[in-house]
């Protein structure tokens, strides 16, 4: 049964919001009492100084718009992150003491930039990235002691670039390149990081190469890799000096293989398969070539996974109905030893369960379903995951509860493009962005009627991000399906919003459609839901950050008016910071926008 919107402040589904969790972890290579978390203690996102032995924290940014992701340095002393303008995700990066202090500026000679890591070497004496503004350039930063020296150029890129991962001398560095090819299929360069010389290169053409990191013995140049070759995901080793490059012998079995971490004696790779959207977690023993399978607990291991000393694995750990937790597996059985870090209590919620159906073309496609206490059919939320390189796993959500706790079912699938279902699924997208993934939105639709899970009439979209922008291109594209749809920092206009993009998106909107909107302008437009505006006719909310630059507000601006002029219903409700929000007050009122607005569409018939 539908209920009205619980707005308590003690109300189960924001205690749940309210609950501190970890995002991720980091431990220090060389110094493993020290380390680093991301966590939602403060009430906003935030790091933390990790002592390790005493399993305590210590607040070490207190920005407003929040800091999602940082690095520590291998001998502990020092945390990095990106310090940007109220969340638009350019800046410059910063250091800080581990004790906490005022952040340093260690690129205080360039322009404002966006980037995707700082990468450091295990011994401490080089400091890498690639920056993205005109271009994108690989550039590198010695370190003697406390000092940080200017930074240098390695390599210069028009198109999307990553890395470089750096041996443990500093000595070289690999580059992710996407030279050979208009799309994702991404080779890897070998530099020396002194000169910028490259000194090879791994390519295979038709799959992707993607870096996970050198050995961590001094002297051991083996870089461990990802391939896609075989259709899925499989670990190699290359060595770029002498150009041997070598794979894990896996077991022949669907799903994709990633390492995790490498043992800091060498001898041991953490695995994670994921078949489905389940994980299992295994170590490969290098010398003997043996995989051994971990019996641990179910749900998801995110962010963070470290071989930690002790005879431990330290995992941040989830699942649909208990927040994300640092525990530690016992390295040999996988069983869980001990709670390292844990998060706050929540109220039961409602578990979910894997769900498969076909999409149009025969496809399967995998979705997590939640169901409310009572019989169905239900009013449901269909959600859609964002990226769209990433999936939806077992992992908490407060808002799936939240909507849960109100009547609601909830069914997040994991269309073509997520990760995890091999190289076909997700490379289907490629070049048609949109199409597929709509396919397989009204497909789950079809199937949700079908099993009697939810009236015909009755299904709202929701997704975040990519996930906000396939709610309204499937409102567009299908308008007489959907009782209304929920979009939260959407893309509308691809064209547009290129124009608004951080340098480093618009190098990731190139590679996803193949070229420019100069150079693909009908793809752009096949795929933007603007497009399809005419056609919408169910209610629209979109949640928009005015200080995006994943998701520009201009785009929105216009989708809005043009809306309001054919006389569609649409609400928009602006929030000031960036793609990632404001923090955990935030997330409840945006979610009590949505719950507000699912009741007065499916109860009251009208959208405000």
């Amino acid at each position: 049964m539908l209920k009205k919107p619980l707005l308590a402040e003690n109300a189960p589904w924001k205690q749940r919001y309210r609950a501190p969790y970890i995002t991720w972890s980091q431990m220090a290579r060389r110094e493993p009492s020290r380390g680093l978390v991301g966590s939602s203690q403060s009430g906003q996102y935030q790091l933390y100084a990790w002592d390790v032995p005493r399993n305590s924290l210590r607040q070490l940014t207190h920005h407003p718009g929040g800091t999602v992701f940082g690095s520590i340095s291998p001998d502990g002393r020092w945390v990095y992150y990106l310090q940007d303008d109220g969340g638009n995700e350019i800046g410059h990066y910063v250091r800080i003491p581990w004790e906490g202090g005022e952040p340093q500026d260690i690129t205080p000679g360039l322009s404002p930039y966006s980037a995707f890591g700082l990468n450091i070497s295990r011994s401490g004496n080089l400091l890498a990235s690639t920056i993205a503004n005109d271009g994108f350039h690989v550039i590198a930063m010695p370190v003697e002691g406390d000092k940080i020296g200017a930074s240098r150029e390695l390599y210069h890129c028009p198109r999307i670039t990553f890395g470089p991962m750096l041996s443990y001398d500093g000595k070289l560095g690999v580059v992710t390149s996407p030279e050979h090819t208009s799309f994702q299929h991404y080779s890897l360069v070998a530099l020396e990081t002194v000169s910028g010389r490259k000194i090879r290169e791994l390519w295979e053409a038709g799959s992707a190469l993607w870096p996970f990191g050198f050995s961590p013995l001094p002297g051991d140049y083996r870089f461990l890799a990802v391939s896609t070759r075989t259709g899925f995901s499989r670990p190699i080793f290359w060595n770029p000096q002498t150009g041997e490059c070598t794979n894990l012998p896996l077991p022949d079995m669907e799903g994709d293989f990633s390492p995790l971490d490498w043992s800091g004696d060498g001898k041991h790779i953490l695995l994670a398969r994921s078949y489905q959207a389940v994980q299992h977690l295994a170590v490969y023993d290098i010398a003997t070539r043996a995989l051994r399978w971990l019996d641990h607990p179910g749900g998801y291991y995110g962010m963070g996974a470290t071989f930690a000393p002790g005879g431990e694995i330290f995992m941040n750990w989830q699942d649909s109905t208990h927040p994300s937790r640092l525990i530690a597996l016992d390295t040999v059985t996988g069983r869980k030893a001990r709670t390292v870090l844990p998060s706050g209590e929540v109220p039961p919620g409602h578990p979910w369960k894997q769900i498969f159906y076909r999409s149009s073309d025969g496809q399967m496609i995998q979705g997590w379903l939640g169901l409310p206490d009572g019989p169905g059919p239900f009013p449901t939320i269909l959600h859609m995951h964002g990226g769209p390189e990433t999936a939806t796993v077992e992992y908490f959500m407060p808002n799936s509860q939240a909507w849960l706790d109100h009547g609601f079912a909830f069914l997040a699938i994991n269309y073509r493009g997520s990760t995890g279902f091999g190289r076909v699924f997700r490379e289907k997208i490629w070049g048609d962005i949109g199409n597929w993934e709509v396919e397989d939105t009204v497909a789950a639709h079809n199937w949700l009627v079908r099993e009697g899970i939810a009236g015909a009439r009755r299904i709202l979209l929701h997704g975040w991000s990519y996930g906000g922008y396939l709610t309204l291109l499937a409102l567009g594209k299908h308008p007489d399906l959907w009782a209304g749809g929920m979009a939260g920092t959407a893309t509308t206009d691809w064209a547009m919003e290129y124009e608004d993009l951080s340098a480093g998106l618009k190098g990731y909107s190139v590679v996803i459609f193949g070229g420019t909107p100069e150079e693909k302008p009908e793809l752009y437009a096949a795929a933007s839901p603007i497009t399809y505006v005419e056609n919408v006719k169910a209610p629209v909310l979109i949640i928009q950050g005015r200080n995006d630059t994943r998701t520009p507000a201009r785009p929105v601006e216009v989708y809005e008016a043009r809306m309001k002029a054919l006389g569609k219903q649409v609400e928009v409700h602006w929030f000031d910071e960036g793609h990632f929000g404001g923090g955990v007050e935030q997330d409840i009122h945006h979610q009590e926008i949505m719950l507000k607005f699912a009741y007065r569409v499916l109860v009251e018939g009208r959208p405000s």
